[in-house]
Order: structure tokens, then sequence, then C-alpha cells
């Protein structure tokens, strides 16, 4: 799995990068801009930035701002601080899941299309349900790990 997503954001990041280096050069070196290719290059974008944000919960290293650690002086509490930080995350997270998901219902409903190329943008909303669903899974993952570490700290002491 990890091989598999490690190849799965380097070709979109690849792909994004190529995108936007050739929408440069020809936009401002050849001055024959590419239609669409904006357009086209927020499919990737999207799907990039939501896996990697999937990538960040599988591995546990989204940005934090761990100020009451600080002020926690023993392993236990700081356990119950993530196991407090994780529920959280998990209620704000399913309740960001499910308007995610209703906004997929009504992007297939509507079946909007881009205004260029015709591309149906569900196949870019689409990635905000899987995102968040991805994340949720590897949320509820952590903290299961988090509530086994602590009894198996408190049946050891």
């Amino acid at each position: 799995m990890n091989r598999f997503a490690s190849l799965l954001l380097t070709g979109l990041i690849c792909l994004v990068a190529l995108g936007q280096f050739v929408q440069v050069i020809t936009r401002y070196v050849l001055e024959v801009p590419v239609m669409g290719l904006e357009e086209s290059l927020l499919y990737p974008t999207l799907w990039l930035y939501m896996l990697g944000a999937v990538n960040a919960s599988r591995e546990n290293t989204h940005i934090r701002a761990n100020v009451l650690e600080i002020f926690l002086k023993t392993p236990k509490q700081h356990v119950v601080l993530a196991i407090v930080a994780e529920v959280v995350s998990l209620v704000v997270g399913c309740w960001l899941t499910y308007w995610a998901w209703r906004f997929t219902k009504y992007s297939w409903r509507v079946w909007k299309e881009s205004p260029t190329l015709y591309i149906p943008t569900f196949y870019v909303d689409i990635a905000l349900v899987v995102g968040m669903v991805l994340m949720m899974i590897y949320t509820a993952y952590h903290l299961v790990q988090h509530v086994r570490s602590l009894f198996d700290e408190e049946s050891q002491s």
C-alpha cells in the first residue's frame, strides 16, 4: 500500500508540474496559450491535494499545534491528549464527510461539465468524499492505536 500511494502521489505531482511547465512555456515564452490546459489540470491537482491529505492521515503526520503537550508531564497524559484530539478530529471529520457525501450526490445528479473541454466535474468532485472517507478510516485507526497504548500502559502499571 505504501508503494502504491507513493507511486500515485509521485505520478500526480509530476503530471501537475509538467502541466504547469507546459502552461508557462506556451503562454509566456511562445505566447500561444493551450486552451483547456488549466481546466484539465484541475483534476489531477484536486486528487493530489486530497490524496496527499489521506497520506498525511495514514502516516499521522498532519501539522499540529500541540501547545498542551508542553504542560503535560507523563506519557499517559500525552496519550490521553492524543485520544481527545483523535476523537475531535473524528467527529469533525465525520460531519465534513457527511457534507462531502451530500455534495457528491448533488454533483452526480446535476452532472456539470467543465466549460472548455466538457469533462464531467463529477470526477474531480468525488475526490472530496473519497479523501474524507479514507482520512476518517485512518483517524479511527490511530484512535484505536492510542486507546490500545493507553490500556497497555495501564496494565503494565
